[in-house]
């Protein structure tokens, strides 16, 4: 396993991180489950776990925190807020209101007394950064948060908040967690440019592409995986972006092979192999899934293998960009481009 700085923390974190995602009634996974992962994966080397209070509305933290009970100061701990927490108005977005009474909520289900890392999971447009900063410097302040970040923040948002912190002399965001994989590519075009510029962690979320690169989804084979039981549309290869990315997965299962790699490798590889990644996350539903992405700790592209994954999917290019979570509202909503 290899080890970088969390941005200008000085934290050491393992480059494949523990995503929980999967933990809890999403991924169908138990706490027997959970324990048995977690076990598998500080064994492997990763000393960094990622949940969010609204996986599994809240059972995935509540899970984590039994299994990681009695080692927690072994693990660098990071969750996140703002998704919605059930019907209530309010019982979402980054207001100072709802982050003091929801970490408090992610701590009591975590069964700990701090987090390393507090994710804003999606900026919230109606909240301005400066009651954001505020709330987040009181709470790392008042010790309950030891760093704080950003996460699928368009780059102009993540340099707003910086300028923000500076002007209203807050702590800053540390850490930004974006998507990016190979069939993904876009935040190489603007965010990456500006997590490195202001010295941000970038902890990547889906490098397998939704189960795209993890060697299941093939040409001529059947196949299911969780997500597309849950999101068939981003599975149907009848539509054009699915079939772009079918396309390229063939022509990456030949480069991998040719590598000696799997096609796991390959991708977990190129996503911590940028300059500007700390840290993949991977989020598995068994240990026969983490081992496999374990196997790739330690994977190192050569720059031929790189040059040739670009020729497959260019730099800076979305293969699917309808799926991208980080469009401005005006783009998704007539009335806020309408005089």
């Amino acid at each position: 396993m290899q080890y970088r700085n969390l941005g200008r923390t000085g934290v050491q974190v393992s480059s494949l991180a523990l995503g929980a995602m999967n933990f809890g009634a999403i991924g169908r996974t138990t706490q027997d489950d959970a324990i048995a992962i977690v076990d598998a994966a500080l064994e492997g080397g990763i000393n960094l776990i990622d949940t969010a209070d609204m996986y599994s509305q809240g059972e995935s933290e509540k899970l984590v925190g039994t299994a990681i009970a009695g080692r927690r100061d072994d693990i660098v701990l990071a969750t996140k807020a703002s998704m919605p927490m059930g019907q209530e108005r309010n019982h979402q977005g980054a207001s100072r209101r709802w982050l003091v009474t929801e970490l408090d909520n992610s701590l009591r289900r975590l069964g700990v007394d701090h987090v390393d890392l507090y994710q804003i999971h999606r900026w919230d447009p109606d909240t301005s950064d400066e009651e954001t900063l505020s709330a987040l410097t009181d709470l790392q302040r008042a010790g309950k948060i030891r760093y704080f970040g950003s996460s699928t923040f368009p780059a102009y948002r993540i340099v707003e908040a910086q300028w923000a912190a500076r002007e209203h002399r807050l702590s800053r965001y540390v850490t930004e967690q974006p998507s990016y994989s190979i069939l993904q590519r876009g935040i190489e075009a603007h965010v990456l440019p500006v997590t490195e510029r202001y010295g941000l962690g970038v902890l990547a979320w889906s490098p397998l592409a939704s189960g795209w690169l993890s060697g299941a989804i093939r040409e001529g084979r059947e196949f299911t995986t969780n997500r597309a039981t849950m999101m068939p549309e981003r599975f149907d290869t009848a539509l054009p972006a699915n079939r772009a990315r079918l396309d390229a997965v063939e022509q990456l299962v030949k480069i991998a092979e040719e590598a000696d790699l799997t096609l796991i490798q390959l991708a977990l590889g190129f996503v911590t192999a940028h300059p500007g990644v700390t840290s993949a996350i991977v989020g598995p539903r068994t240990v026969d899934h983490l081992r496999s992405q374990l196997a790739a700790a330690d994977t190192v592209l050569s720059a031929d293998v790189l040059d040739a994954i670009d020729t497959v999917v260019a730099p800076g290019t979305d293969l699917a960009a309808h799926e991208k979570h980080d469009t401005p509202p005006a783009l998704l909503d007539p009335a806020l481009r309408r005089r």
